[in-house]
């Protein structure tokens, strides 16, 4: 029995079933995570869900940024765009099921030697931290008050974690930090705009998330996608695993137990610029 960890899906449904080919995944044996931004900008997101979701617990899936915009979409909030290639999801028969299992997964999921998110934890939580936050977005989104949750959480304040936020903006902070994160400025505060790979980012203005020099330390490595820019990452206790498949880049799995990677070139182009 093994752990394989992938990282953004967004639609490459094709590459997806290569790569676990690639690795002989077995559904009735094996548990695959999916690190978040099961959807968009990729041909096939209706194919994604469909699939993840038949594989019932031999799957643990988490919410990306993507994901939830896809909820945005489905109340209305936003039009569908062409580039996200979702317009099939909402003309399935079986889109409210679809809709119904994405809303109800976690910011964060656990393993007993892992935890895995979709941009990352923010540097200024603990584990412990980070299972309160997830455990209290969670709650919104599997209640009936989940629809206000998902109308109020596009702003990119506050982006500074302190324990007295309270209400939106404590939940904000908290999908914006598991979704959305990849720099921070030096004093832990969130930058949300900056999506250039860190070595073009030089002048000590903006520092990568997980190489903050105060952030807190973890008892287990965090797994991550969302940075397409970084086209893969390994440090002593975080593995990125964005490696573009989307923007004409490969897909990448993790198998945890001994480590090896498996990777599986993007069949085609699919959109030119993140």
């Amino acid at each position: 029995m093994a752990n394989y960890i992938v990282g953004d899906l967004q639609g490459c449904f094709d590459e997806l079933l290569l790569l676990l080919q690639q690795a002989n995944f077995s559904a009735s044996e094996d548990t695959l995570w999916v690190a978040g931004d099961l959807v968009a900008r990729g041909p096939k997101s209706l194919e994604v869900l469909r699939f993840i979701r038949s594989l019932g617990d031999s799957a643990k899936v988490i919410l990306g940024n993507h994901d939830l915009h896809l909820l945005a979409v489905s109340l209305g909030l936003f039009k569908v765009k062409d580039k996200d290639q979702t317009a099939p999801i909402f003309n399935a028969e079986d889109k409210d099921e679809l809709l119904d299992w994405l809303r109800l997964q976690p910011l964060m999921a656990e393993h007993d030697e892992f935890v895995m998110c979709h941009a990352g934890v923010s540097p200024q939580w603990t584990l412990e931290d980070a299972r309160k936050a997830s455990k209290q977005i969670s709650e919104i989104l599997h209640s009936e008050n989940w629809p206000w949750l998902i109308e109020s959480m596009y702003a990119n304040q506050p982006d500074l974690w302190h324990e007295s936020l309270d209400g939106i903006e404590r939940y904000r902070y908290i999908i914006n930090a598991f979704t959305r994160m990849r720099f921070c400025f030096p004093d832990g505060r969130l930058d949300m705009e900056c999506k250039l790979p860190p070595k073009q980012v030089n002048d000590g203005s903006l520092v990568p998330w997980f190489q903050l020099d105060n952030r807190i330390q973890l008892e287990k490595p965090v797994l991550f996608g969302h940075w397409a820019a970084l086209e893969g990452y390994e440090g002593e206790d975080v593995i990125g695993l964005d490696t573009g498949c989307v923007w004409g880049g490969h897909l990448t799995m993790l198998r945890w137990e001994d480590k090896q990677f498996f990777t599986q070139e993007a069949l085609q182009s699919k959109q030119g610029t993140q």
